[in-house]
């Protein structure tokens, strides 16, 4: 398939398949994080977002027709200021059914290009981001005839990524999270599962691009690598997300789902073979 194929038209959501469910999406309000929180209120959900930037979430309308989208500021590496900001949205919500822990940071570069410091920072981020912000949830969620946790994984946690070994080691911890978070709160009636990305179109991906040496270059070489021939969208892993947390998968727990373009487990002849 040529590098320059185009994203297929999402198709319609269903509306109300979710309704009076009550959602929370850290990390939401850009991006991937942004895409579910507006989908999930599509389909009926109340939505909060948890972000260092979410206050400008509550001048904006979701763009859904629905409710606007209420923001609670917070980082994720403060445990105080998550818990008090899941308390404020469980409040405004009236409680939670459904946690999606999307917020993350990147990195690049091999073992040896990023300090100590860096590593820190990083897994305090994508690691103990979760681990904080669904601790602060676990009492409400306990509370739920519909529960439901969604973490943003990666590509990187099953497939080895040059000039990512930060990235990927932060991100096989969410995987191996995810499995262990699913065994733990199976009978309390919690669902927990992941989606892993191939390469997003996303705002950190688009600054990449624009610290490349060749920008567009760099962005074929991104397309070609996913057997698809094309960047995945934000909408794409939205979906992916939104049918985790949903009734509809209900039976799902403990499971990655791929939304890479087959990244993971194809391997296509080149073009022309």
């Amino acid at each position: 398939m040529s590098d320059t194929a185009p994203a297929p038209v999402p198709a319609p959501a269903a509306p109300g398949d979710l309704a009076g469910l009550r959602a929370l999406v850290t990390g939401g309000a850009s991006g991937i994080g942004l895409a579910t929180a507006r989908l999930l209120a599509a389909r009926g959900a109340h939505v909060a977002v948890l972000d260092r930037a979410a206050t400008a979430l509550n001048r904006d309308h979701d763009g859904t027709g629905g409710e606007p989208l209420r923001g609670f500021r917070a980082d994720v590496r403060d445990d105080a200021a998550v818990r008090a900001a899941v308390a404020s949205a469980a409040r405004h919500l009236g409680g939670l059914d459904i946690l999606v822990n999307n917020a993350g940071i990147g990195a690049a570069g091999t073992v040896e290009d990023n300090d100590d410091e860096e590593w820190h920072r990083v897994l305090d981020v994508n690691v103990l981001g979760i681990v904080r912000t669904t601790r602060a949830a676990l009492g409400h969620l306990r509370r739920s005839r519909h529960a439901a946790v969604v973490n943003t994984c990666s590509i990187a946690a099953t497939a080895g990524l040059p000039q990512r070994a930060l990235y990927s080691a932060s991100k096989g911890a969410v995987l191996s999270l995810t499995l262990a978070m699913a065994a733990d709160h199976v009978r309390d009636g919690i669902r927990v599962n992941c989606v892993n990305p191939g390469t997003a179109d996303t705002p950190w991906v688009a600054r990449l691009l624009e610290a490349a040496d060749d920008p567009q270059a760099e962005r074929a070489a991104l397309r070609a690598r996913q057997p698809m021939g094309r960047l995945v969208t934000a909408g794409e892993v939205a979906a992916a997300v939104v049918y985790l947390a949903s009734p509809a998968a209900a039976s799902v727990t403990g499971t990655a789902l791929a939304v890479d373009g087959g990244m993971a487990g194809l391997r296509p002849r080149p073009v022309g073979q």
